[in-house]
């Protein structure tokens, strides 16, 4: 299913844009998986009787219409008359028969004496592996802010260990940092057709976010080609380096960033180009209509709010048939950043360390005076 979102994070219909309540009619198209509020579907389908979704126009019947909450009907809270609570089914979760069929499983209750009799066992026959595998490595903790700002401390603390941090620790350590970027980011992007505005999705999709700025800001992107031009479809650049789509901010790929309410849908969407899942480097595509199809295979990132009439002359570059190559050149001069979360976040992050700093330090004083 699609359920829209507000600027405020809440479910709400995407053509009413009334939120989603306890007590709404909610709907879903079973062709598309859009969800709307039943009065939307009801006023602008059903009573006109086109049957086309009310956002990608694909053809529906009236059966496609799946109800999903209907207050009225008080039959439906029953949960006696459930389908799989009377005929006593469960769902099989793959995740949980893959878990299964591990011999660890079923150890996971073992007590003190159990495990301390397998620790016995396993120093003596340390080859057989049905054996070693009931002796797991502790999970690695996620990531909280206490503990983020304890390691930044450590790593204060020791000029060493700051030196000897991988770019790998540095990114994981944005989960924290990440938190604090509450705003969307803007750049302008100067080409020899015109200027395109972009509203970069900073607070939904931050790693895209970070790495298109950064890029922008060192000026990456200056120069650069639009090698591929298909109208009604997208246009893409052509990444700087040889490398397969470019290289990004950090030097490394980066993991997709998949929002349910970031979609493909309309003219101007920005989206990550990617050569197969977590491979984002630095290409990226503008689209010419919706391409929902590609949700969830790339990481929509921002969109574009001005300049359509620079967006319409690209599609309008007259392209090789066999390439997608415009035949007229479409170049990225520069690009202009207007605003950066991230240094906003990162004022933030520097202040929370500071005030931690100083309650740790008033925190000593007052044992060292006790």
């Amino acid at each position: 299913l699609k359920i829209a979102k507000n600027n405020d994070g809440k479910y709400h219909c995407p053509v009413l844009y009334n939120v989603f309540t306890n007590n709404s009619h909610i709907v879903a198209n079973k062709v598309t998986g859009n969800v709307f509020s039943y009065e939307a579907v009801e006023q602008l389908n059903i009573k006109t009787k086109s049957f086309k979704d009310l956002l990608t126009d694909e053809p529906f019947t009236r059966k496609d219409i799946i109800t999903l909450q209907d207050p009225t009907n008080l039959d439906k809270f029953n949960v006696s008359n459930f389908f799989h609570v009377k005929n006593n089914l469960k769902m099989s979760d793959a995740d949980e028969e893959k878990a299964r069929q591990d011999p660890a499983y079923h150890l996971k209750t073992t007590n003190l004496e159990t495990r301390e009799t397998l620790a016995e066992l396993y120093k003596d026959y340390k080859g057989d592996q049905l054996l070693a595998s009931t002796m797991k490595e502790p999970e690695a903790k996620k990531t909280d802010k206490i503990n983020a700002v304890g390691q930044i401390l450590k790593q204060n603390n020791s000029a060493s260990k700051a030196q000897s941090r991988t770019q790998e620790d540095a990114i994981a350590d944005d989960t924290v940092r990440y938190q604090y970027v509450k705003k969307k980011g803007y750049v302008r992007l100067h080409t020899n057709v015109g200027d395109l505005n972009l509203e970069l999705h900073c607070d939904k999709v931050p790693k895209a976010g970070e790495n298109f700025i950064r890029l922008c800001k060192k000026g990456y992107y200056d120069g650069t080609i639009f090698h591929r031009s298909i109208r009604n479809f997208m246009v893409r650049i052509k990444p700087k380096l040889d490398v397969v789509g470019g290289e990004s901010f950090w030097g490394k790929p980066f993991k997709d960033e998949f929002r349910p309410n970031l979609s493909h849908t309309g003219r101007g969407v920005l989206s990550m180009a990617n050569s197969g899942p977590n491979t984002n480097k630095s290409q990226f595509f503008i689209t010419f209509r919706s391409c929902t199809y590609l949700d969830r295979k790339h990481s929509v990132f921002g969109r574009v709010v001005g300049g359509f009439e620079t967006l319409t002359a690209m599609e309008k570059v007259e392209c090789d048939p066999k390439s997608d190559k415009p035949k007229s050149e479409i170049k990225i001069i520069s690009a202009t950043v207007f605003v950066d979360p991230y240094e906003e976040a990162d004022a933030q992050v520097g202040f929370f360390i500071f005030t931690f700093i100083r309650v740790i330090g008033s925190c000593m004083e007052s044992s060292h005076v006790i």
